[in-house]
């Protein structure tokens, strides 16, 4: 029953991220990509550099989330969210270091989906695969 539960625990965990990866990526790239382009200016990052920015960081977030569905070297996927999840955090924080205190929290939120993430690594090999 307790195996059953955790295998139960583990699927949602790799839905749930693999629908925040995905729905961000979509978001950055159809839905609302203004504002990407917006945080970007303020860095003076404009233009080809700001596309190329906007369009390859939805892709990556998409990538992560199909790649989470597949099953496929999952331990390796969640060093490769935790990553990126640390870059964009680096450079958000350069960016404008005020998203920490942002009520709605796109930075402090990082820390839970990394505790999620953490969590899919380390029961990857305990439960089976989705």
């Amino acid at each position: 029953m307790k195996q059953n539960s955790q295998e139960k625990l583990y699927k949602a965990a790799i839905y749930s991220l693999a629908f925040l990866w995905i729905f961000t990526g979509l978001t950055s790239i159809y839905f609302s990509p203004e504002i990407g382009y917006k945080i970007l200016a303020s860095a003076n990052i404009t233009g080809s550099m700001a596309d190329f920015s906007v369009y390859a960081g939805g892709a990556l977030d998409i990538v992560l989330g199909l790649w989470l569905l597949t099953s496929v070297k999952t331990k390796l996927c969640c060093i490769a969210q935790v990553a990126t999840i640390a870059l964009y955090t680096l450079i958000l924080t350069v960016v404008d270091a005020s998203f920490w205190l942002h009520p709605f929290g796109p930075i402090t939120k990082n820390i839970p989906i990394i505790v999620l993430i953490i969590f899919v690594y380390s029961s990857s090999s305990k439960t089976k695969e989705v």
